[in-house]
């Protein structure tokens, strides 16, 4: 069911327009209700007048203003239903100033009951049986698991499919966990060579975007055949013209596919020459990553603090996470094991949501599962966005548990001596890099302000003390300020020109 959010007229719409275009480029169900100025002051200069209406129509898949006060009920329930029907999305509902305090007969209103869940769609079975003849006939393949299958809870048929067809898989950022990160047949640590030279990419839930590389060399096969499973019609054949096209529910088109390979009884052989370089691969990329891992040099990088952090949280925790080089490398190094337990910046790619995801995530596992805990691993620039949502998570005491990790910039910073000899130079307006932030911030003393613990950390041991203190506290939040090599960077990449849509 959708999210709701109140918001004022004018610049509070306006702040709102950012989720709105995040939900419904993200594809998750938001109902958005707005006050607005009084009809009868429209184009008079009305305090906070904004054309709403028109404004939400590029952001939402529905944006209406009700004519009438017993027209309400209707425009209710037709945003509900918009919203969650077919590609999930926002919908934006304007309420004039002036409804406020008008009068209607009950009468008159006529109340609707709320819509039936979305309807469950299949795809036609001649495609279900194309698609895996082709699958079938494969010498390379890669399944490729969207967000779209964790929405639709698609994750026990995902996991017959992937066991009963020995397919290698790949999640995208938010699926990880639909099949569990350290599922054998996880080729994530291989994620440019399985894309690269896969023969046959099944797409389930997932967009051929920018995240995927648009599905076009030299990131894949010139020549790839695509099955593109997708629960939007518009979707299919996006960018790349599919071999086969599966229009319906993620979970019910996956139990399709599961229905025809038991009567096939075919399964992708593991000691295949793909298997064979795929797993050279992951050894490969684990050694690297492991190996910056465990360096003991001071400052730490990104790998060693993530090491620690992978450690010590719970397998069953809330990951949210945002930043640069954060983001891009946490995905890598923290698994996830279970479906829908990780929230990051997403395909739109936006910065700031971080608290908030974490805020919301934490007041939901607060009502239904208290003994899960909340992560929020951000960069210092991210955390920038929204730090002040500090004083929200203490002022309604959510037990979340943020780890900023701190290279003094964006992308990369300035140590204490370089900043010092750069100041120099001059006014740091116009003499230091705009990525460059404040070295060596405190950024937990606003935890602790707020009466929270903060805790500011620069070796592998005091990282260690502070998750174990933090993870032992599930009352008060936290706040861990990680310091670690202004210049630490993301190991080196076969596509360096395309590293940022690793994200």
């Amino acid at each position: 069911r959708p999210g709701v959010c109140l918001v004022v007229s004018g610049p509070g719409f306006l702040h709102a327009l950012g989720g709105m275009a995040n939900a419904t480029v993200n594809c998750w169900p938001l109902i958005v209700i707005g006050g607005s100025s009084d009809r009868n002051q429209e184009t008079m200069g009305a305090f906070q007048e904004f054309p709403q209406v028109e404004a939400g129509r590029l952001y939402n898949k529905l944006s209406v203003r009700p004519s009438s006060l017993e027209a309400i009920p209707a425009v209710i329930e037709k945003a509900v239903r918009t919203s969650i029907y077919g590609r999930p999305g926002s919908c934006y509902i304007d309420i004039p100033g002036d409804f406020v305090n008008l009068q209607v007969n009950k009468n008159s209103v006529k109340y609707l009951e709320c819509c039936l869940p979305p309807p469950i769609s299949t795809a036609e079975s001649s495609a279900v049986s194309r698609a895996t003849s082709i699958i079938a006939l494969s010498k390379q393949p890669l399944l490729i698991i969207g967000k779209g299958a964790a929405y639709s809870h698609a994750e026990n048929n995902i996991r017959k499919l992937v066991d009963l067809c020995g397919l290698p898989f790949l999640p995208t950022p938010m699926a990880k966990g639909v099949v569990p990160d350290n599922h054998p047949n996880c080729v994530a640590a291989a994620r440019s060579t399985a894309l690269q030279h896969a023969d046959v990419i099944i797409l389930l839930g997932a967009r051929l975007n920018w995240i995927l590389h648009f599905g076009l060399p030299p990131r894949f096969q010139k020549d790839v055949k695509v099955i593109q499973i997708d629960i939007c019609s518009e979707e299919l054949g996006n960018n790349v013209r599919p071999a086969a096209t599966l229009l319906g529910d993620i979970n019910a088109v996956t139990g399709q596919l599961l229905e025809e390979f038991s009567k096939r009884s075919w399964k992708y052989p593991s000691n295949s020459e793909w298997w064979k370089k795929l797993r050279e691969k992951m050894l490969n990329n684990e050694e690297r990553s492991k190996g910056l891992a465990l360096q003991k040099s001071l400052p730490m990088n990104y790998y060693t603090v993530f090491h620690h952090i992978r450690e010590l949280i719970p397998k069953d925790c809330i990951l949210v996470s945002e930043g640069a080089n954060t983001m891009d490398i946490g995905r890598t190094m923290l698994p996830n094991y279970y479906p829908r337990q990780r929230l990051d910046a997403g395909t739109f790619g936006t910065m700031g949501v971080g608290l908030g995801f974490a805020i919301a995530a934490a007041v939901v596992a607060k009502d239904r599962t208290p003994e899960k805990r909340v992560i929020c691993i951000e960069g210092d620039s991210a955390f920038g966005f929204s730090g002040m949502e500090v004083e929200t998570i203490c002022r309604y005491n959510l037990p979340i548990l943020i780890i900023i990790i701190n290279n003094n910039g964006i992308y990369t910073g300035l140590g204490a001596d370089a900043w010092k000899e750069m100041l120099k130079f001059g006014d740091p307006v116009t003499c230091v890099p705009p990525v460059s932030l404040l070295p060596n911030s405190h950024y937990e003393e606003i935890m602790s302000a707020f009466g929270g613990k903060g805790y500011f950390v620069k070796t592998p041991e005091e990282l260690q003390n502070a998750l174990k203190a933090s993870l032992a506290d599930k009352q008060m939040p936290s706040l861990i300020n990680v310091m670690i090599d202004p210049q630490s960077d993301r190991k080196k990449q076969e596509f360096p020109w395309l590293t940022r849509s690793n994200l």
